[in-house]
């Protein structure tokens, strides 16, 4: 089993989100994608996160919502367990045969080497690494033994930009699935600092 792990806040989930896990998907010849929402991300600990809970039932209304691609799948490991979330929690949770393909831009390929016991996650998990802007992906690659660089449009979509727009009241409906706009407006998310 090829299972790739596309983490993260999902604060909100884009379509960024959804392309990178279409194109590490096929281009990883993966088995399936698991969204897996982070409980208590440690790195953010500098702004507010919206509630797991919301984040959680954004992230199922995505891949639900995409029912011609039975591989994606919501994982919500991380949002039940307690305590900060480490990625090497989440991979030492799976069992040991199965081959864990981390999807990440490069951005955050970049910082790997920040992770909690990083030498343990780049033991445990290869690496499928995707172009962001204003990343060099070849330098993300190059400090990540055996990544594979996926080839992917580079969409200047980030959940920051989504927030900052929600709450300017600027439009963004397109950003997002439709059934996420339409839970971020009944719910009033991002609609004030």
């Amino acid at each position: 089993m090829r299972t790739g792990i596309l983490g993260g806040t999902f604060d909100p989930i884009h379509i960024a989100h959804l392309h990178a896990a279409e194109t590490a998907l096929v281009a990883g010849r993966l088995d399936r994608v698991l969204f897996i929402p982070a409980g208590e991300p440690w790195q953010k600990n500098d702004r507010v996160v919206t509630g797991a809970n919301h984040r959680t039932a954004m992230v199922a209304l995505a891949v639900g919502g995409v029912e011609d691609v039975p591989e994606f799948q919501i994982d919500t490991r991380e949002v039940e367990r307690d305590g900060p979330t480490y990625t090497i929690d989440t991979l030492e949770s799976f069992p040991e045969d199965e081959d864990l393909l981390l999807i990440l831009g490069a951005d955050a390929a970049s910082g790997v080497d920040t992770w909690h016991r990083a030498k343990s996650v780049v033991e445990r998990a290869n690496f499928l690494v995707l172009p962001r802007p204003g990343s060099d992906a070849s330098v993300a690659v190059s400090k990540l033994p055996g990544a594979e660089l996926l080839e992917m449009a580079a969409l200047d979509v980030s959940s920051t930009m989504i927030r900052e727009m929600a709450k300017e009241g600027r439009p963004f409906r397109y950003l997002v699935p439709e059934q996420v706009h339409e839970y971020i407006m009944t719910n009033g998310l991002y609609l004030t600092s």
